[in-house]
């Protein structure tokens, strides 16, 4: 059974380990440097009810993460939403990622976003999977976007709307 729920304090070792499990594989962020549970604190003091972190919770241990973002801080890009969803290396293939995925396209829909936006590696096929599995569609390449350990990387921008708040 799994329990999607808000990240809590408690949490920030959790997604610490988590978030570095994705450091160490080069294959969704260009973050290069581990986390600590105290640097992950100060970052979840930084998301208020507007932009959730939530947890995947299976057999009373964090599983998964997911966060929702500012995309940018001008006005007219309120409604747009920025994602991350990362899920623990020895529990991927499970659900978890969708069913976190899931929840904050919901979460997004009641706090009355219009966008959701993500880019993602273009070599990370399971992610590409699971936003279009979502309805996210994959709006362009955008090359060498960053440098990891010295190479280009290109990502590619996904997005999906949501049609009840486009009022």
């Amino acid at each position: 059974m799994v329990l999607i729920r808000s990240a809590a304090e408690t949490d920030t070792q959790a997604l610490a380990e988590i978030y570095n499990q994705a450091i160490e594989e080069r294959i969704a962020t260009f973050e290069a440097e581990p986390r600590t549970a105290d640097e992950r604190r100060h970052w979840l003091s930084q998301h208020d009810r507007r932009h959730p972190v939530l947890v995947a919770e299976e057999g009373g241990e964090v599983a998964a993460w997911a966060s929702l973002s500012a995309y940018s801080q001008r006005s007219c890009y309120s409604g747009v939403g920025e994602f991350s969803v990362y899920v623990r290396r020895d529990l991927r293939g499970r659900g978890l990622g969708t069913e976190l995925l899931k929840s904050i396209i919901e979460e997004a829909d009641r706090l009355g976003y219009w966008k959701l936006v993500s880019r993602i590696f273009t070599s990370n096929e399971a992610s590409r999977m699971l936003c279009s599995r979502m309805g996210f569609r994959e709006v362009g390449i955008l090359e060498k976007h960053g440098k990891l350990d010295g190479r280009w990387i290109d990502v590619v921008e996904v997005e999906r709307l949501i049609p009840g708040n486009l009022i």
